[in-house]
């Protein structure tokens, strides 16, 4: 039953139909759809459009139709019809005939399925918060567990800094944390109500639309006809805190399978999150880093292709933004899996403490600790910064360490040198020097932790 056939006395194609129906995607919003068909019945009602027997026949239709919707009972796949709206009706004018078809007045597709876009939204933003904790939790519960363990820092893919792991793990609460406030500012921006705005210009009957908005639990209703019914700023915004949220998961892959490889050595993952070769038997694939990091381009591309579709858009409601659900029906569930999956990774990796302190020890790590020795003895820093790059020259030709160097050899590249310089050359002392706040001085990092552990219990609580 297309809502719109009055005016056509011929039906679509199937071609036409294959790319016109939406009701293979936008079935997901039954819930949200019947949840607001509800809320204008009552409406209606308050307009005098609906009397309160035919308000409340339509609402126990309804709800009865909303169980069966959320229990999965609904059999969307071998229906004719076009999408979940003509759905909705028309089952529910099977079953009451001509009362039903008085629901739709007043009310437009256009800002029927604003609103339930919306609702389905602002359904999934808890939950998908709720996955980014998790993962912040995971990352605070490993750097708890390894608080002692030491690995290189790198810049350029080179070590460059030594640092703890928990520091590393504190990185990307950071970033995760930012998620979550992203998403609690979406929260905000997106609960406006459409409904009530019609195809483009407002309805003529009498609706309470501060009521209608309340009682979907928005914050107000939309205040421009026009915008509400085109506005796809919060489907944007979805998927661009999607596509960010993924780009931080997906540099933690790149990390994990880096510190996973042989070449590095710090890490193994767990049987549950890699797979083996269909040849090699020997080998342990770090597979679900792997897809995390390939779905982020996914997402990626779902936000990029809706961002070409709005562009060109004029006012008010073009059929192109129909393109606005799969993308981003897709990105949320990629999201939501992909984050599941670093919570995993997370549990389940095992931390070889000893291999990483011994990198941490390699590549030079300590040079930029030398000159600040030697700015501690009144060497200008670009002195004393070209004073370490030649003991490194030096530790390079004789293949030792540069805290190995004895202080004769060490003198031959600057006489201020003494033997006051080894402690301030060992791994602890490089790492906990760096005491300003956010540094990865023991204490400090300690400190973070359990602050950030407080804090994960207040917005889980």
């Amino acid at each position: 039953m297309a809502l719109w056939g009055g005016r056509f006395q011929s039906g679509s194609s199937d071609m036409f139909k294959q790319v016109n129906d939406s009701l293979p995607f936008d079935y997901v919003m039954a819930a949200e759809d019947i949840w607001g068909s509800i809320i204008w019945s009552r409406a209606l009602k308050d307009a005098g459009v609906l009397s309160d027997d035919e308000q409340n026949q339509l609402e126990t239709s309804l709800t009865k139709l909303k169980v069966q919707a959320e229990a999965g009972e609904l059999d969307f796949a071998s229906s004719p019809e076009e999408d979940i709206h003509s759905f909705v009706e028309a089952t529910l004018t099977a079953e009451l005939g001509d009362i039903a078809r008085k629901l739709h007045t007043g009310r437009s597709r256009n800002d029927q399925v604003a609103t339930d876009f919306r609702l389905w939204c602002r359904s999934h933003l808890d939950s998908l918060r709720e996955d980014c904790l998790n993962v912040i939790s995971a990352l605070l519960k490993v750097a708890n567990r390894h608080q002692d363990a030491i690995i290189p820092g790198y810049t350029h893919l080179q070590r460059a800094q030594p640092v703890y792991f928990a520091h590393w793990c504190l990185a990307y609460v950071e970033m995760l944390k930012r998620d979550v406030s992203r998403i609690e500012d979406l929260q905000k921006r997106l609960n406006q109500c459409p409904l009530g705005s019609g195809a483009l210009a407002g309805t003529t009957f009498p609706v309470d639309r501060q009521k209608i908005a309340a009682d979907l639990g928005f914050d107000s209703p939309c205040l421009n006809s026009l915008d509400a019914v085109s506005d796809r700023d919060f489907v944007l915004e979805l998927l661009f805190n999607a596509s960010t949220s993924m780009m931080h998961l997906s540099r933690m892959a790149e990390d994990l399978i880096f510190y996973n490889s042989g070449e590095a050595g710090f890490l193994q993952l767990g049987d549950s999150v890699t797979s083996g070769s269909s040849l090699m038997p020997q080998k342990k694939n770090p597979d679900a880093l792997e897809l995390m990091r390939g779905k982020c381009g996914r997402v990626f591309g779902n936000l990029q292709a809706l961002l070409v579709t709005m562009k060109g858009l004029p006012l008010a409601y073009n059929k192109d933004m129909q393109e606005d659900k799969e993308g981003a029906i897709d990105s949320v569930n990629q999201w939501h899996i992909c984050l599941c999956i670093a919570v995993e990774v997370l549990d389940t990796l095992a931390l070889n403490e000893e291999r990483c302190r011994a990198a941490a020890q390699q590549g030079y790590a300590n040079a930029t600790e030398l000159a600040d020795y030697l700015v501690a003895k009144g060497i200008p820093f670009r002195t004393a910064h070209d004073i370490s790059g030649q003991a490194v020259v030096l530790a390079i030709s004789k293949g030792k360490a540069l805290e190995d160097l004895t202080i004769p050899e060490l003198k031959t590249i600057n006489e201020h040198i003494e033997d006051d310089v080894y402690p301030v050359l060992e791994l602890e002392a490089v790492l906990n020097k760096r005491s300003v706040l956010g540094g990865t001085n023991k204490a400090l990092v300690t400190q973070a932790i359990y602050v950030e552990l407080e804090r994960l219990d207040k917005l889980k609580g």
